[in-house]
């Protein structure tokens, strides 16, 4: 693109300027039942439509700063759906092959969206599986790794962008923060940044109750602990029943207008039992993506 008008800046048009920068909004109608303030952060207005792309924008891009990687170059990483479709994006986005293996049960649209971006996909029968596979075809000199689970670029994303997002978004008055844990870059970099900001800020992590299938959250094995993950940062820890997760998903987009995935469902349900104990709460939840990333599973026509 070429243009000899010197007021014409064509590098704010690019795609990496739409990377953040997504709305706060207060539920109205879900919590109306409580004196508390329940916002959420409305993750889906992403690029490539999550919370992901936070952490895949700034892990390609510092792994190029450090000259790590070069264009043509393959990059491969495990993933059980959004990281794998923000990666693809912004590797499609920089001049990248992207080679992603996640879970087989993982939503067809999830698939889908990821072949767009012209990545190669590799089916796993795990999400631990699929990581010892990308570390193994790392091994074997087929691409670099970049290892969202223990890269901390990926705790860096939230540290520089999403917290700072919210205390400014809340006028510092945010009282609790409400994250699912998946790689736990998002809790971790979010905790770090509004601890420093004021430390009685509690931070909230969630994951599956026992037996509960969540997409996007997870209950590790100790020896698949992301190692980016530091206890000391989460101040309450919360199970989240998979029916909850999944009728609130729904009651979202009925009662609020909001469409997210199932995890999303789960931080709206634990906020929400957040603000029946604490009536002067202001609780920020993420809502980690879309609800049109789950369609095909069936959750939306459910009738509760």
């Amino acid at each position: 693109m070429s243009n000899t008008n010197p007021d014409f800046l064509a590098d704010e048009f690019l795609l990496d300027h739409c990377v953040g920068n997504t709305p706060l909004v207060r539920l109205q109608r879900l919590a109306s039942h409580t004196q508390a303030t329940v916002l959420a952060k409305l993750e889906g207005n992403n690029p490539a439509g999550s919370v992901k792309d936070r952490p895949a924008y700034n892990m390609i891009m510092q792994a190029e700063k450090r000259g790590q990687i070069k264009r043509g170059d393959t990059l491969i990483e495990a993933t059980s759906g959004n990281t794998g479709i923000a990666l693809a994006m912004v590797a499609a986005m920089r001049g990248y092959k992207m080679i992603l293996i996640m879970p087989g049960n993982s939503s067809q649209e999830r698939k889908d969206a990821m072949r767009a971006y012209g990545a190669e996909l590799i089916e796993a029968t795990s999400m631990e599986a699929a990581r010892d596979m990308a570390l193994q075809m790392q091994k074997d000199g087929k691409g670099l790794v970049l290892n969202q689970f223990g890269n901390p670029d990926n705790v860096e994303a939230h540290y520089l962008t999403t917290g700072p997002e919210i205390w400014k978004q809340t006028g510092g008055k945010i009282t609790h923060f409400v994250s699912s844990m998946g790689t736990t870059g998002t809790i971790m970099g979010v905790s770090k940044y509004l601890k420093e900001q004021n430390p009685d800020i509690q931070i909230v992590g969630l994951q599956p109750s026992e037996g509960s299938n969540i997409a996007g959250i997870r209950r590790w094995p100790q020896e698949y602990l992301p190692t980016i993950f530091e206890p000391s940062r989460v101040d309450r820890i919360m199970d989240i029943p998979q029916i909850e997760a999944e009728k609130t998903m729904r009651q979202l987009a009925r009662t609020e207008g909001i469409s997210a995935g199932t995890s999303s469902g789960g931080a709206v349900w634990a906020s929400l039992r957040l603000a029946e104990e604490i009536p002067d709460a202001v609780i920020v939840c993420i809502i980690c993506d879309r609800g049109d990333r789950y369609l095909s599973t069936g959750l939306f026509s459910v009738q509760d």
